[in-house]
């Protein structure tokens, strides 16, 4: 469903939601048919819904009920490879146990479930919740492996905004394997309970084209701006492992007990990923969403995927979006993108429209020799970034995928 009109449904239930107030909701979302829905929990509400336009739902436990549920699964004893979030259209708390969680760990944590009540179900998950470390056009580092999401600025010098995990403060980052073209530092970000970080840009610019995130066969699309999604959205995610991958938002707010920390607040969706395409971008008709966090699966069984709602970082790190409006002034005028930078946008693309992706041949040979495992330096990491345009060397493998896309995007894709 174009984004335009999920917005708009998505605006419309969340408004519902503030008027009535949490004790008498529990929470929105897009039908099938792209219709909002409200859940409520008094048939006076139920009315006030139906008359505003929207669909109501009537249900057992209000927004409040469920956020007092999962505050007590976050006061209990962590347990890593679990995850939590309010599955809205059911109203409950889905709770999540991957494959490492040991039996007794399944049963302490079976006990607190039930102590909360009928609000929340217990679900045993294949697989392990991880950081999806690995990833598109590489930059590489010492500290890991990961996608680039978006270029950003705070007016008067370019980032590279990708997830947390991979990489500390100080991380350096290069375009080759040997080391000697270095892309930028790691100069902030948060994680665990947050996933996200910004990559400094050496010379302060990100180049030409770096509102543009490649999608694959020489196509991208303009990035225009930033929103959170709404629970039965519609969504796109890049990265150089499995490509162009669309899904839907299942639930928002979500917790994750990573290995590495736990993380909250995270966009839960449908969407596949797997290792490698960690830090990519979420995006739906040129609207930047979220930032590849991690999850489990993967792109041929399926499997649960989260993300940094970027709205969240670019208010914590004071920056926005490169070709986002904002109060930031405007960056100095850029230099020709690198050659390693190998997308450049067209000028005529307009917001969340697909159009031809130029640039050098030489990013190109370096994401051909990256691909290769047996080129990758001892002790490097290939932080999937591509400098703007996560250009990749394995996109629409699933050819499903790539018919969704131009569905999506009919009246742009030639």
């Amino acid at each position: 469903m174009p984004f335009s009109s999920a917005q708009a449904a998505g605006t419309t239930g969340s408004e519902l939601v503030t008027e009535l107030g949490t004790d008498r909701t529990a929470g929105s979302w897009i039908a099938s048919d792209g219709k909002p829905v409200v859940a409520v929990t008094d048939a006076e509400a139920a009315a006030a819904v139906e008359k505003a336009g929207a669909r109501a739902k009537v249900v057992d436990h209000s927004m409040n009920d469920l956020k007092s549920a999962t505050r007590t699964l976050r006061s209990a004893p962590r347990v890593a490879g679990t995850a939590w979030a309010v599955d809205y259209t059911k109203n409950e708390v889905v709770v999540q146990a991957d494959s490492t969680v040991s039996v007794a760990d399944w049963a302490r944590l079976s006990a607190v479930a039930e102590g909360i009540g009928g609000s929340v179900r217990m679900e045993r998950t294949q697989g392990a919740f991880t950081t999806r470390i690995n990833a598109a056009q590489p930059i590489l580092s010492t500290g890991g492996r990961c996608s680039a999401g978006f270029n950003v600025t705070n007016g008067s010098a370019d980032f590279i905004l990708t997830a947390g995990h991979c990489g500390p403060n100080g991380s350096v980052w290069f375009a080759d394997t040997g080391g000697a073209t270095e892309i930028g530092k790691t100069i902030s970000g948060s994680f665990p309970i947050n996933d996200y970080s910004l990559v400094q840009y050496n010379g302060g610019s990100a180049g030409d084209g770096a509102d543009v995130v490649a999608i694959g066969d020489g196509r991208g699309v303009r990035i225009t701006g930033a929103a959170d999604p709404t629970v039965g959205q519609k969504v796109f995610r890049s990265g150089s492992t499995t490509g162009l991958r669309d899904g839907k938002v299942t639930g928002l707010n979500a917790t994750v007990n990573y290995p590495e920390g736990t993380v909250s607040g995270l966009i839960e969706t449908t969407v596949c990923a797997e290792s490698g395409d960690s830090g990519g971008p979420l995006f739906s008709e040129g609207i930047a969403l979220g930032i590849t966090s991690g999850g489990n699966g993967d792109c041929r069984s399926g499997g649960t995927t989260f993300f940094q709602p970027v709205t969240k970082a670019l208010s914590a790190l004071n920056v926005r979006l490169i070709g986002q409006a904002g109060q930031a002034a405007a960056p100095a005028p850029s230099p020709a993108a690198s050659a390693t930078q190998s997308a450049v946008a067209p000028d005529e693309a307009e917001p969340g429209s697909v159009a031809p992706v130029t640039g050098g041949s030489a990013g190109q040979a370096l994401l051909d020799r990256l691909a290769d495992p047996k080129n990758v330096g001892p002790g490097l990491l290939i932080v999937g970034g591509s400098l703007i345009a996560l250009v990749a060397t394995r996109w629409f493998r699933v050819e499903q995928d790539r018919r969704d896309y131009r569905r999506s995007y009919s009246a742009t894709w030639s």
